[in-house]
């Protein structure tokens, strides 16, 4: 099995070549694949596949591949647990840069389709990528506890469910080794849990617990999620900075979509051996 190593603010995932979608990538597989100390190592699986090879069947109730044939490309994304996500800020800024590596796509901007929908990005032959995350759904209030104290935020949809709760001491006093808990009802899904903090003007600082993978060293879609939570009722629209343990990140929120935009770094490439999968 060839793979790529990459990371975004050091989110990072294992990139699996596929374009014709003849790969079984089993839970198993993903989980294994996934080990820090049995595996490669990483917060997810970025599977490359071509859109028309996928069947996915209704995506949101958008009527299924047909919404996405404006994309010759689909990123598959399982969390590290190996379970699918829809969506992954990081992980499609990562994804664009190994198309555009690996000759599969120009520099310039163009979609890729995911289970969350077309993701727009702009990237050149090398720095950062930007990617249009689409409109954030506000869903109001929701809370969540972790290590007996109650943390109460917004619940925002990035196509995959968020909740962003303010902090009013440093981020980095957060004991994140553990899930926080929430109530089912209220996510039937499973929940991003974000935490994050005022550090300066439409700047905040962030750590984040994604469902499947643990504590994350960044999570696009919960940056974006962060920004949303924190110019509700206040500053509105605008450019927000948002620095998450693995780095920094700019989110640009417009009053309808949301932009982001930050580095996609690939640093390894290679093959499993013969049978270990």
């Amino acid at each position: 099995m060839r793979f790529v190593k990459g990371h975004g603010t050091e989110n990072d995932f294992v990139i699996l070549p596929d374009p014709d979608g003849v790969l079984d990538l089993t839970a198993d597989a993903v989980v294994r694949l996934c080990d820090r100390r049995a595996g490669i190592g990483a917060d997810g699986i970025l599977r490359v596949v071509r859109t028309k090879a996928m069947d996915l069947g209704d995506i949101d109730g958008s009527g299924g591949t047909e919404a996405l044939d404006g994309a010759e490309w689909f990123m598959d994304y399982r969390n590290a647990d190996g379970s699918i996500a829809e969506m992954c800020g990081n992980g499609v800024r990562v994804f664009a840069r190994y198309l555009v590596d690996s000759g599969l796509a120009a520099p310039g901007e163009w979609d890729i389709a995911t289970r969350g929908g077309l993701k727009h990005v702009t990237l050149g032959p090398s720095g950062d990528v930007s990617v249009d995350m689409g409109t954030p759904v506000p869903l109001g209030p929701g809370e969540a506890s972790l290590a007996g104290a109650v943390f109460r935020g917004e619940r925002v949809s990035m196509g995959n469910p968020h909740l962003a709760c303010p902090v009013y001491l440093p981020v980095a006093a957060l004991d994140l080794s553990r899930a926080p808990e929430f109530d089912p009802q209220a996510f039937p899904d499973g929940v991003n849990v974000e935490f994050y903090r005022p550090v300066g003007e439409r700047h905040l600082e962030m750590r984040v617990y994604e469902r499947g993978s643990g504590e994350t060293r960044s999570c696009g879609t919960g940056t974006v999620a962060a920004a949303v939570a924190a110019a509700a009722g206040t500053t509105g629209p605008g450019e927000w900075t948002v620095d998450v343990l693995g780095g920094r990140l700019t989110v640009t929120l417009d009053g309808g979509t949301s932009h982001l935009r930050g580095p996609a770094v690939l640093v390894a490439e290679g093959e499993t051996r013969p049978g270990w999968i």
